[in-house]
């Protein structure tokens, strides 16, 4: 597996811990609808919440979450869709972002932005 790969399942692992530590119910992980992949879907209460997870090595070119781009939106949206109509769900939604910055696997900040971005219209 690639560098870049496990550095990056290994940001998501630790998304998922800050979350369950938050008493957040997570449903999926890496859930694919068609091109698009969601990191995290998780209950906060009563809110359903796609979590995209950003890791990064430094913050020499940005901070992670700045990496979260219009497109990479535009999928989590359409899957966010998909996900809500299988499920039946139509109650509050939100879109968070996980950043993580790791220097080493002891060194790193972990940075939780709810409500990181609104889609415009479904």
């Amino acid at each position: 597996m690639a560098h870049h790969q496990e550095l990056g399942n290994w940001g998501e692992s630790l998304a998922v811990s800050l979350l369950r530590e938050k008493g957040w119910t997570v449903l999926e992980t890496n859930w694919r609808y068609q091109r698009a992949e969601v990191d995290v879907i998780a209950m906060d209460g009563d809110i359903l919440v796609f979590v995209e997870v950003k890791t990064r090595t430094s913050e020499y070119f940005g901070p992670p979450e700045t990496f979260v781009t219009p497109q990479k939106e535009k999928l989590l949206v359409r899957a966010a869709h998909a996900y809500m109509q299988q499920i039946d769900h139509q109650w509050e939604i939100r879109f968070d972002v996980i950043s993580v910055v790791s220097r080493s696997r002891e060194d790193y900040e972990i940075r939780h932005l709810p409500d990181a971005f609104w889609p415009g219209s479904w």
